[in-house]
C-alpha cells in the first residue's frame, strides 16, 4: 500500500471528498472539483497507482492503490465510485459501513441483487448513497423537465433518445461482459432509461432489438429499445457504439401542442401555434453537469436539498436494464412489474412541484 501527497486542509468545512477509480469518467470528476466552493478531493485510489498518483499531484490530495488504506488513512465525509460496475456493491457496501456516504457511477449494479444489498446497506449505515446520471444535471434538461411541467408541450405522446458514435471497444472493459454485465445496453442504455423515467415516470414495458456485432465482441455494440410509459408515451432509443449518427440532438420530446430537441452544443423548443423553432439554453455542458451532481449529493448530505436521484430512481434504472435484457434474450416485449399508480403519481407530483417557481436555483 502506497500513498503521496498531503491534503489540503485550509478549508475543513467543506466536505471531504475521496475517488475510487481514476479511469476516463474520474477525469471529469476531478474537473469539476476545479470549480465546487462546497467540496474538496481528498483522496485517491486506483490500483494501477500510477493513475492514482497523477491526479494527487494534480488535486494536491492524498493518492492510494488501495482503499483500505484511504479510508483508514483519510478522514471522509463522501466517496464518489467510478469503478467498473461488477465491482460497485463490494466497494460501496464497505464504504457505507465505515459511515461513508457514496455517490456510485452509473450502472449502478449489473444486477438487481446487488443494488438492493448496496441501498440495504445504506439504511443500515445511515447513509447517503446515490446513482451518477449526469444528463439530469444538464441545465437544458432541467429547462425542458420545468417546461414540461408547465403543460407548454401538452399531452406527451413520443420520446426519442440517441446515443449513437463509434468507439473501438475491443480493448475496454465495457466490453467485457464479466466485468460490465453487458455491452451498449447495460453502458450508454443506463443514461437512457433514466431520462425515460426522469421525464415520462414509470415505464409499463420495454422491448430490446441487437444488431449486428460488427466489432466482433462478446456483448451487444448496437442495440433499439422500444418502450412505453404508464401514461401511454411511446419511445424510441438507439443505442450503438459501431454507428455514427452525426445528429445536432440527443433527446427529442414530441407533444400535442409543440416539441423539444434537446442538442449537444444548442437545444430548442417547438412552438406550434407560430411554427417555428425557438432556441434556449446551450446544449450539453458535461463539467456543469458533474458539478452540480456534486453539489446536489453534497447538500443532500447537509441536509440542504433532497437528492436528485434517489434509491427508488437507482433500483428502477438496474430493473428496467434487467428487463430489457431479458427481451433481448427473448426477442419479445417485456412488462415492467414494478409499475404502480403510486409510482405514477409521484412523478405527476414531481413534475408539478419543477412547474412552482423554485426558492433558489440549485444547478449552477
Amino acid at each position: 500500500m502506497r500513498y503521496s501527497s498531503s491534503p489540503n486542509k485550509n478549508n475543513r468545512k467543506k466536505l471531504q471528498f475521496g475517488l475510487v477509480g481514476a479511469g476516463a469518467v474520474a477525469q471529469s470528476y476531478v474537473q469539476a472539483f476545479e470549480h465546487c466552493y462546497e467540496t474538496q478531493l481528498a483522496a485517491v485510489t486506483d490500483c494501477h497507482f500510477e493513475a492514482a498518483q497523477r491526479i494527487g499531484e494534480r488535486m494536491r490530495c492524498r493518492s492510494y492503490d488501495h482503499i483500505e488504506r484511504m479510508v483508514a488513512d483519510c478522514e471522509l465525509d463522501a466517496v464518489i465510485v467510478c469503478t467498473p460496475p461488477m465491482s460497485h456493491p463490494d466497494i460501496c457496501v464497505y464504504l457505507m459501513q465505515h459511515g461513508i456516504h457514496v455517490l456510485c457511477e452509473k450502472p449502478f449494479s449489473i444486477d438487481l441483487a446487488g443494488a438492493k444489498k448496496m441501498m440495504a446497506a445504506a439504511e443500515q449505515a445511515n447513509v447517503k448513497l446515490t446513482m451518477a446520471s449526469k444528463f439530469r444535471y444538464v441545465q437544458d434538461i432541467v429547462q425542458a423537465r420545468s417546461m414540461i411541467a408547465s403543460g407548454m408541450l401538452g399531452d406527451l405522446v413520443l420520446f426519442e433518445n440517441a446515443f449513437s458514435s463509434y468507439v473501438d471497444m475491443n480493448s475496454r472493459w465495457n466490453s467485457k461482459p464479466e466485468i460490465s454485465g453487458g455491452g451498449v445496453l447495460i453502458d450508454n442504455g443506463t443514461h437512457s432509461v433514466d431520462l425515460m423515467h426522469y421525464f415520462l415516470g414509470p415505464l409499463a414495458e420495454v422491448h430490446a432489438r441487437e444488431g449486428k456485432r460488427s466489432q466482433g465482441l462478446l456483448v451487444e455494440d448496437t442495440v433499439h429499445l422500444f418502450a412505453r410509459s404508464l401514461s401511454g408515451v411511446l419511445c424510441n432509443i438507439e443505442l450503438s457504439w459501431s454507428a455514427s449518427r452525426q445528429r445536432d440532438s440527443f433527446l427529442g420530446i414530441c407533444g400535442s401542442r409543440g416539441g423539444i430537441s434537446i442538442g449537444w452544443k444548442k437545444s430548442a423548443r417547438l412552438d406550434r401555434t407560430r411554427g417555428e423553432w425557438i432556441p434556449f439554453g446551450s446544449g450539453y455542458q458535461k463539467i456543469q453537469a458533474f458539478r452540480s451532481q456534486i453539489e446536489n449529493f453534497s447538500r443532500a448530505i447537509r441536509g440542504q436539498e433532497p437528492l436528485l436521484v434517489t434509491g427508488d430512481d437507482a433500483l428502477n434504472s438496474v430493473s428496467i436494464i434487467e428487463c430489457a435484457y431479458k427481451s433481448l434474450r427473448q426477442n419479445q416485449p417485456v412488462q415492467i412489474s414494478n409499475s404502480s399508480s403510486s409510482m405514477f403519481e409521484s412523478h405527476k407530483h414531481s413534475l408539478e412541484a419543477m412547474a412552482r417557481p423554485p426558492c433558489r436555483d440549485t444547478l449552477h
